[in-house]
């Protein structure tokens, strides 16, 4: 719609094939199945808080690349999650890339994410940790399908 403009007559071919890729999506990788449930409440403030962070980390991004007497510290962090490899992680990874300053850069083979910063003296660990107990409330802690074997119990 922004593209092309907003025609009536396009909307529901559009929406078609919204439902069609939506269905698609699903059936080609499904949801992971882990008993947990999303906490709406928890959720919508996670959503809250991801703004804030956001806007707050952006302009002091801002302010660092601006000012030229600020000195920029970039690096790389390890940060060992409590999620298993599994769809929840994946958010976590997507929703840390957002943030101003940090970016996931790969995956160690002990499990810990590389994560490239800005400033690398800061305590970017704590934050990741503190996001990611943020994200497990929102999923009603569910870790993911890694963490549960095939009879639905967790792993130890």
């Amino acid at each position: 719609m922004v593209i092309a403009g907003a025609d009536a007559d396009d909307l529901l071919p559009g929406l078609g094939a919204a439902a069609l890729a939506a269905w698609a999506s699903l059936w080609l990788m499904p949801p992971d199945r882990v008993g947990g449930s999303v906490r709406w409440l928890a959720s919508l403030g996670l959503f809250a808080r991801f703004v804030r962070v956001s806007v707050v980390a952006g302009v002091d991004v801002a302010r660092r690349a601006l000012a030229p007497r600020i000195r920029l510290a970039p690096g790389y962090i390890r940060f060992q999650p409590q999620l298993p490899p599994s769809d929840a992680r994946s958010l976590f990874q997507a929703m840390t890339s957002q943030m101003p300053g940090t970016i996931p850069s790969g995956t160690e083979s002990s499990g810990a994410i590389a994560y490239h910063c800005l400033d690398a003296s800061l305590p970017v660990a704590e934050q990741l940790a503190e996001e990611e107990a943020h994200l497990l409330a929102a999923l009603g802690g569910a870790l993911g399908s890694s963490a549960v074997d095939g009879n639905g119990q967790g792993q130890a």
